[in-house]
């Protein structure tokens, strides 16, 4: 019976999660690599820009189902959480809290009147900045990429990649890219490589 009971307990440790979602006192999903910061979205770019990353606004709400998924299926994927660790300084903004948050343009908002500001009516929104803003230029202009909703693994990496390997200033947008990358896939796989 102790065996039994040993089996039963090991399967269940191997079918939990590699690692176990936070929650913030804002109800909000933590990770590890989201940055505290002042808010300041002119500083937080120059602290990416510091660390040669680039500046990722991740928007997001209490109770987001979305959210969730993109917390616990998408995000802990080893090649995703790497690339992000590697590439990109992410600031959380929580979708209608009342911490103020600096934009580009200067102007000192909370972070649900910033959101109201920049036109993002839902989470989760991932917002990809350039390495230079232009004095004067809000966010929601600034922003070279910006992704509304849950996505798959696939389309998720494909973005983040995308966005580091400045696709957006290509003749290649983001669709033709995304397609090119799940048919190169599918051809390695077919093929052998993986």
């Amino acid at each position: 019976m102790p065996r039994l009971i040993l089996a039963a307990l090991a399967a269940l440790v191997l079918a939990l999660p590699a690692q176990a979602v936070q929650m913030g006192d804002d109800g909000l999903h933590k990770t590890d690599w989201m940055r505290t910061t002042f808010m300041d979205l002119r500083e937080d770019l120059a602290d990416a820009n510091a660390e040669g990353k680039r500046l990722l606004l991740l928007v997001e709400q209490r109770g987001c189902i979305y959210c969730r998924k993109m917390h616990e299926e998408v995000f802990p994927t080893p090649e995703i959480d790497a690339y992000i660790r590697e590439n990109y300084f992410v600031v959380q903004v929580n979708m209608f809290g009342d911490v103020e948050m600096t934009d580009f343009d200067g102007e000192a908002l909370s972070e649900r009147d910033m959101i109201m500001k920049w036109g993002i009516i839902f989470t989760p929104t991932m917002m990809f900045f350039p390495e230079s803003v232009p004095d004067g230029v809000s966010a929601g202009d600034a922003a070279v990429a910006t992704m509304p909703g849950a996505f798959g693994k696939g389309t998720t990496l494909n973005l983040l990649t995308w966005v580091v390997e400045h696709g957006y200033e290509t003749d290649e947008n983001f669709q033709k890219y995304h397609a090119r990358k799940v048919e190169e896939r599918q051809s390695g796989i077919a093929s052998g490589d993986e």
